[in-house]
């Protein structure tokens, strides 16, 4: 008996930990839990005006972002971005 897909599947709801769709051995991990990124507030304190009331994106996340273009060999900006919008271990 063939049993056919209604596509309902989508429409259900789960409750998960994203810190579980990340395999244990990821490469960004390692690199997560051996490099503290506090230091770069400290290289880019003079480069961010404390009082323009815009917000700003963090500047740890703009490193992380090259980082992981560079590693993970990324030729453009624009991909890196839709890469970290649909996989969770950049994330």
């Amino acid at each position: 008996m063939i049993t056919k897909n209604q596509g309902n599947n989508r429409l259900q709801q789960q409750i998960l930990c994203i810190e579980d769709l990340v395999p244990k051995n990821h490469i960004l991990r390692d690199i997560e839990s051996a490099i503290d990124f506090n230091f770069i507030y400290d290289l880019v304190s003079d480069l961010y005006c404390e009082n323009n009331e815009r917000p700003s994106i963090d500047p740890v996340v703009l490193f992380k972002i090259v980082l992981i273009q560079y590693i993970f060999g990324i030729r453009s900006m624009r991909q890196t971005i839709r890469e970290i919008e649909v996989n969770n271990a950049y994330r």
